[in-house]
């Protein structure tokens, strides 16, 4: 956890995300705890683990929003450039969540059947993830 304080600290983040010590084996933290074994070699792992990650996330979520960004001009549906940049600037957005008549100073707009059939166009044409699974209330991202 201390290297992920250090880590936002170093890059001006307001709070520390928990890149490294999610990647920190049960019994690595047990040995540091215990005074056993050697800390730096356990958190030199993490690191490597936890950059890999973040690489091929980072990796697939620029292929995403590329491909999102490629889709836009097959569009057609009103109020649908706002809601592309609403799904690249959120981590998650609810056909309801487009519902509001000023999303980030616009006066976008759309109905919740326009909002929900768009969303599941996006899902057919492969540029958006249905993420929750749930059938009465879905969030969809890239």
């Amino acid at each position: 956890m201390l290297a992920d304080v250090t880590l936002a600290r170093a890059i001006g983040w307001s709070r520390p995300v928990p890149l490294f010590a999610a990647h920190l084996a049960r019994k690595d933290i047990r040995a540091i705890a215990d005074g056993a074994g050697n800390p730096s070699l356990s958190l030199h792992r993490a690191i490597i683990v936890a950059c890999d990650g973040a690489i091929r996330d980072a990796a697939d979520l620029v292929r995403r929003a590329t491909k999102l960004q490629a889709i836009a001009p097959k569009l057609r549906a009103k109020g649908s450039d706002e809601a592309l940049a609403l799904f690249l600037s959120h981590d998650a957005v609810s056909p309801s969540g487009m519902l509001s008549p000023m999303i980030q100073g616009t006066s976008f707009a759309m109905t919740g059947r326009a909002a929900r059939r768009l969303c599941d166009r996006l899902v057919e044409l492969g540029v958006v993830r249905e993420l929750t699974g749930r059938a009465t209330f879905r969030l969809y991202g890239v």
